[in-house]
């Protein structure tokens, strides 16, 4: 089987679980709640709760998430990660977290049909064949209060 096709199947089958189905009257998951159902989120999901972003991401929004997984928040050091995720590092935390969400409900197609696009902590982020040095994993993850688009890179503000 190609690598390709063996990479769409594997993502098939870690999101499906995800997704409710429409109309069947169950509680559409918001996006704090699809990244804390998923093993591959648990550093980001610390980060949030870390930074004290889980109420504001459990908000109305609508926002645009660029998640980056645990293997992405590996990229940046077991020392480093330790660092941001204590108490007196909650603003450059915060920082990094907001970089990664846009205001809006944006398709990975309205993503890649911009150059550039405003964060929540008011930088911008350039848009080309991913976000910034960070390729996309899977796009379109459908939320009650957004949609999420997984990473493979933790995006650091300038």
């Amino acid at each position: 089987m190609p690598a390709l096709l063996s990479t769409v199947l594997l993502l098939a089958a870690l999101f499906m679980p995800l997704a409710q189905a429409p109309g069947a009257g169950a509680h559409e998951q918001d996006i704090v709640e699809i990244a804390a159902g998923n093993a591959d989120f648990e550093t980001l999901v610390a980060a949030v709760q870390a930074a004290g972003l889980v109420e504001t991401l459990q908000g109305d929004g609508p926002f645009t998430v660029f998640a980056p997984t645990d293997d992405a928040f590996a990229k940046l050091g077991h020392r480093a990660l330790d660092d941001l995720l204590k108490p007196q590092n909650r603003d450059q935390l915060t920082a990094i977290l907001t970089y990664h969400v846009v205001p809006g409900r944006l398709t990975s197609e309205d993503v890649l049909a911009r150059r550039s696009l405003t964060t929540a902590n008011g930088q911008d982020v350039s848009v080309g064949v991913g976000i910034e040095n960070a390729r996309f994993v899977a796009t379109d993850i459908t939320a009650s209060n957004g949609v999420i688009h997984v990473i493979d890179t933790v995006l650091l503000p300038r």
